[in-house]
């Protein structure tokens, strides 16, 4: 963004260390609407910074705010640009949610290209609606989840844009709370504390093109409808309680083009109801799908199951979802129509698995000749794996 350019949305004024406007503060206390505050390089220590008028506020050089015991920078005001900032060291606090960056009530702001390290929270937008969050680089330090905020949060936020950040070492690297109809897009969340992505109660929202790696629990969507889960990658999720994506009271739900790969878990589905699971691809991981009873009329189509230990679990022979078209690597079928589609069905759920899912202390035999044999007897004359949870026309070949 040119000098010019500011210079002609407003008058522009000048912050530096030694010059005649030294703090943020000072300059927000001289502007009007409509104009640009260029902060040059130097370290900042103010009290709360608190953004009451529709400004430009633009870094230069990498000008450092450093927090403490308060939130550094509250913004109040529509339409406010804040760019190329860096902010350090927000203290975490039991009693409030401090962040280097708050959006309180605003709308149309627009966070971009900043770089944000040690805070509690990072971006925390309440009652925001229609601002754009993008291209901000946000990592935290706390040694244990009590220190450890989130490093974007949305809460009772609409139609927000969170895009292309870059976000790790939170408790939570996004999270959305009651904030329906927001995209996010483009993303890379990965080592944080518990998810990588965590939604409740945010209806309409979409997600598309993310990365979603070595997170402590995954990515879990909760207690809404009608979210588009599109194109992203669920990686290296690993622990005892890890999933690549939980779906919990998710219904009208969209998931196309995803990859899960090496996690505990791929795909958890628990009170998930008519959504609709296309295209993804599932490799190496633990068990690639785990469905509950009590997840119903899901629909699997076109996926793609390779190199995983279980291809599907569930806990009950009553499982209603359905499968149909997929791809398996284990599939040993015929196809004498040569039509593309096996003649035989298969059944993707393992006797084992359900043998695991009531004792999971037995997975140490897994590799052992009893499971193949016991396996093997099940597919032969299929008795105790449900009946619901098979592949009638599983594909010969595998899509591209």
């Amino acid at each position: 963004m040119s000098f010019a350019f500011l210079a002609a949305l407003g008058a522009t004024l000048v912050v530096r260390p030694a010059g005649p406007i030294r703090t943020l503060t000072d300059a927000l206390a001289l502007a009007r609407p409509g104009d640009s505050i260029v902060v040059h390089a130097g370290t900042y220590r103010e009290p709360p910074i608190v953004v009451r008028t529709r400004v430009t506020i633009v870094g230069v050089g990498g000008p450092v705010f450093v927090g403490g015991e308060h939130s550094t920078l509250e913004v109040e005001a529509d339409s406010v640009v804040i760019t190329g900032l860096r902010f350090r060291q927000v203290t975490p606090s039991p009693l409030e949610d401090r962040a280097a960056i708050v959006l309180r009530g605003t709308r149309g702001c627009r966070i971009e290209a900043n770089d944000i390290r040690d805070a509690f929270f990072g971006i925390y937008a309440l009652k925001a609606s229609d601002c754009l969050i993008r291209r901000n680089r946000i990592e935290g330090s706390a040694a244990n989840d009590a220190a450890a905020g989130n490093g974007i949060q949305l809460w009772q936020a609409r139609a927000m844009s969170v895009v292309e950040n870059e976000v790790l070492g939170h408790r939570d690297g996004i999270y959305l709370e009651f904030s329906p109809s927001a995209v996010v897009r483009g993303n890379r969340s990965s080592g944080n504390r518990r998810y990588g992505l965590h939604f409740m109660r945010s209806d309409s929202c979409t997600y598309a093109g993310n990365l979603f790696a070595r997170n402590g629990a995954g990515v879990a969507v909760m207690y809404s409808r009608n979210v588009q889960m599109l194109d992203n990658r669920f990686e290296r999720n690993w622990g005892d309680a890890a999933y690549g994506l939980l779906l919990k009271e998710i219904s009208d739900g969209t998931v196309t083009g995803n990859l899960f790969a090496d996690n505990t878990v791929g795909l958890y589905l628990e009170d998930a109801n008519r959504n609709i699971l296309t295209g993804n691809t599932f490799q190496r991981n633990g068990w690639a799908v785990k469905v509950l009873a009590s997840a119903t009329d899901n629909r699997f189509e076109g996926n793609v199951f390779e190199g995983n230990s279980f291809d599907v679990s569930t806990n009950s022979r009553s499982a209603s979802s359905r499968f149909a078209g997929n791809w398996w690597d284990q599939y040993r079928g015929y196809d004498l129509d040569r039509d593309g589609v096996g003649d035989v069905p298969y059944r993707p759920v393992r006797l084992f698995s359900l043998v695991v899912e009531r004792h999971e202390p037995s997975l140490i035999l897994l590799r052992s000749p009893f499971v193949e044999l016991l396996d093997a007897a099940e597919r032969f004359m299929p008795v105790l794996t449900p009946e619901t949870l098979v592949d009638g026309r599983p594909l010969m070949r595998r899509p591209r």
